[in-house]
């Protein structure tokens, strides 16, 4: 049987365009009979990638403990911009694991300033009841700090083994706790006996799932290293976020500068709960162009003969969007919209869609950005 047989299917994010789907079925009916494969997609691996391809330096050498690049955790001097700029008081948007709202604000309440303590963020927004009415609560009312607070599984083993509770019951109490199944009563009294603090005992028992160190570890390490371009070498760092991370833009917007970003990005905000998934990825690309802009930085239009397909490319202090950028043109039509221009330069309108297959409607948007400036409509007014 295939699992079509028997398994509802639909579109990721309900995006009908997607070119593949997803499958939903309760895994413990059928995880018996069934093999599943996690597949885990990760960017931060392409962009490390391409962002060593762009400067020459490899992952190896970008430093762990750049002062400036720690002060984008907690402030946005280090992007030479204020929090108004770019409506953010601190300086992690697009920065992996550290860009979104929720834990932005989380930086906002802790102000991490070491390696450690960007591993208790991670930890403590990847698990599950660990921060929210948790760890978050312990630091507000000052019964503990950062530093303190259950962030990791395995802070636990280790914590309990330095406060003396026994090495073997340390490792089940953290198993049992990490898997959300609370402490025995026999376990809770061992670890009393021991000192082990009120707070840190209710914290073990709201847990429901917790992250591991050595994954938050390589998370934050990919973040840093991410950063450290986001600082010292701008273009490098938008040019790669854009190409690999984005995949929704507003290039009229993006091209007209500061004013006109910021006017897209209050559209899809007004629209609160009602923005659909589409404009909600969209405002996070454009969060980031408001911000590469705030920094003097600019966008050039889709240019005929200097775009490439799906890559943005650096010329001066601007960026050239590729031609998928193009809202409704695909990167199969993009890769034959640049190969077309081996064969020569376009005579007109007519000959970039025939040489190309782009659809009309593409011609027209590319008119309208100012794209195929010069170029006649047909073939036969270039003959005179």
């Amino acid at each position: 049987m295939d699992v079509y047989d028997f398994s509802p299917i639909q579109f990721p994010a309900d995006d009908v365009n997607s070119d593949w789907k997803t499958t939903h079925f309760d895994f413990h009916s059928i995880h018996d009979n069934v093999l599943k494969l996690d597949i885990l997609g990760h960017d931060d691996p392409t962009m490390i990638r391409m962002l060593q391809d762009l400067s020459g330096i490899t992952p190896e050498q970008i430093p762990t403990d750049d002062p400036e690049v720690f002060a984008l955790f907690s402030g946005t001097t280090s992007l030479g911009v204020t929090p108004e700029d770019i409506n953010s008081k601190t300086g992690t948007l697009g920065v992996p694991e550290f860009g979104t709202r929720f834990v932005r604000q989380m930086l906002e309440q802790t102000n991490p300033s070491t390696f450690s303590e960007l591993l208790q963020i991670s930890g403590l927004s990847h698990g599950t009841d660990v921060w929210l009415g948790n760890a978050e609560e312990l630091i507000k009312s000052g019964q503990s700090v950062l530093s303190e607070v259950i962030g990791c599984r395995d802070d636990i083993m280790v914590g309990l083994i330095y406060m003396g509770v026994e090495e073997s019951l340390a490792f089940k109490i953290m198993e049992s706790v990490r898997k959300g199944k609370g402490i025995p009563e026999d376990w809770e009294a061992a670890m009393r006996a021991e000192n082990v603090p009120d707070w840190y005992i209710d914290s073990c028992k709201k847990i429901k799932y917790m992250f591991p160190k050595a994954h938050a570890a390589a998370y934050v390490l990919n973040a840093v290293r991410i950063a450290y371009f986001k600082v010292h070498h701008p273009l490098f760092y938008y040019a790669t976020y854009f190409t690999v991370r984005a995949d929704d833009f507003d290039l009229i917007s993006m091209v007209n500068g500061k004013h006109a970003i910021v006017a897209s990005m209050k559209n899809i905000t007004d629209k609160g709960m009602e923005a659909s998934t589409k404009e909600k990825n969209l405002l996070t690309v454009l969060e980031l162009a408001n911000e590469m802009v705030a920094r003097g930085y600019k966008f050039q239009k889709v240019d005929l003969y200097k775009s490439k397909a799906a890559e943005f490319i650096i010329e001066g202090d601007s960026l050239i969007p590729p031609f998928d950028s193009i809202p409704g043109l695909g990167t199969n039509v993009a890769k034959q919209l640049e190969a077309a221009r081996a064969d020569g330069i376009f005579l007109s309108k007519e000959d970039v869609k025939q040489r190309s297959k782009v659809s009309q409607s593409i011609i027209d948007y590319m008119t309208d950005m100012g794209c195929l400036e010069g170029l006649p409509d047909e073939n036969q007014l270039s003959l005179f």
